[in-house]
């Protein structure tokens, strides 16, 4: 690739374009379809139950492929003029079509998982088989695992460090964890297709700026794919925001956390790419008590709408005290001692119970700020992760001399 190939890079924003007008005509053009085959929910978070169609992040899904589909031959355009072309890139086409084929993949098995409505662990297993052709792809045109130690554990580890087989171990549970880091951070109105957007738009910037640095083939190659998502996401967007019309299911957060798993994993930037989930990264941690099971976990952690007052307030999982764990019981404790956590406690007809409030930032954002309107909740976590890209492209260009050598 050109180090600035602008015809490329118009072309894939004028197709991008072109995909946003048709995810913005699809989704409301699918509607019926989508309800004849019994693929929607009810919004629990609105006191009318009507029914909102679902997974119409396969809609958005397949006009992102459609667009690189259509794109696969453009950035070897100067290879269909023999003078200009000294030998076709076969390492950059595989790499364009082991990405493609890894989104498609995940696509499919996110549509799959809104029907079949799939395990946990068939989440987690998901992501990892999809991540294979990318991981291949990886292994056949660059097979470098070896990083740079960070200044501190140089000491200890010498200037560069070999991980082998560990590099492609995190590779796929970074696959795994974009994938369900967006998935997590859900349930209400624009939630999920919000903060993808902001990680898109903070990726094309980051790209941007590197584009004239010593990997600008990478970066290039990243835009190719983040500006088709970013449009086809606003185009989502527009009717997934308050009052949703469309949810955007498992399907969209499978897709848009793969997409970022590639253009991390083949634009060698997964460890930027991990800054910008910074928001991710604390709704996990702060998760990890249920999703392990230690404190029970119901199946829908989203807060709870008030009808009187028509604001969200936190949801609770409620159960019987002597089923909890030693370690359940302090982690119950230690929360509440920290004021991240709200416990409490008493007797009914079963015995003593416990609840707190469900652990998700979402939920965290309530017990900071009081009950609120869905809308301004939904703002105010895409503040976050707009704050979360600020910090994250401070770590990157300013701390980042404390660990390595720029």
């Amino acid at each position: 690739m050109a180090a600035w190939p602008a015809v490329p890079l118009l072309i894939n924003v004028g197709g991008s374009l072109l995909g946003f007008v048709a995810t913005l005509t699809l989704i409301p053009a699918f509607k019926d379809h989508f309800l004849a085959a019994r693929l929607f929910g009810e919004d629990l978070n609105k006191a009318s139950r009507r029914p909102v169609p679902e997974a119409q992040g396969v809609i958005s899904g397949a006009v992102f492929l459609i667009i690189l589909f259509c794109f696969i031959p453009v950035p070897f355009l100067r290879c269909f003029v023999e003078e200009q072309c000294a030998a076709f890139p076969h390492d950059e086409f595989v790499e364009l079509i082991g990405a493609l084929l890894a989104i498609c993949c995940m696509i499919f098995l996110g549509f799959a998982d809104d029907v079949l409505n799939l395990r946990w662990r068939h989440k987690l297993l998901l992501p990892t088989m999809a991540s294979l052709p990318l991981l291949m792809v990886y292994f056949t045109n660059f097979g470098n695992t070896t990083i740079v130690v960070p200044k501190p554990f140089r000491v200890l580890l010498g200037m560069h460090l070999d991980l082998g087989i560990l590099y492609y171990v995190y590779m796929g549970m970074l696959a795994v964890f974009c994938t369900n880091a967006i998935n997590i951070l859900a349930g209400i109105n624009g939630i999920e297709a919000g903060q993808s957007l902001v990680i898109a738009a903070s990726i094309i910037i980051f790209n941007v700026v590197e584009l004239t640095g010593d990997y600008g083939d990478d970066h290039i190659f990243s835009l190719y794919f983040m500006i088709p998502f970013f449009f086809t996401t606003l185009g989502l967007l527009f009717h997934n925001w308050y009052p949703s019309r469309a949810f955007v299911g498992d399907t969209f957060c499978y897709f848009a956390g793969m997409t970022f798993a590639v253009v991390g994993i083949l634009g060698h930037f997964s460890k930027t790419m991990l800054l910008f989930f910074i928001p991710q990264v604390l709704n996990f941690l702060y998760s990890l008590p249920q999703l392990f099971h230690i404190i029970p976990c119901p199946r829908h952690r989203l807060p709870r709408l008030n009808p009187s007052t028509g604001k969200l307030e936190m949801s609770y999982s409620k159960f019987k005290t002597k089923s909890l764990s030693a370690i359940g019981t302090n982690i119950l404790k230690v929360g509440k001692i920290l004021h991240i956590l709200d416990v409490r406690s008493g007797t009914d007809e079963d015995g003593e119970y416990a609840e707190c409030n469900n652990m998700t930032l979402i939920n965290f954002v309530i017990k900071l700020i009081g009950p609120t309107h869905e809308q301004n909740l939904t703002l105010l976590l895409l503040l976050i992760q707009v704050l979360g890209s600020t910090i994250a492209f401070s770590i990157r260009y300013q701390l980042v001399r404390l660990f390595y050598d720029v």
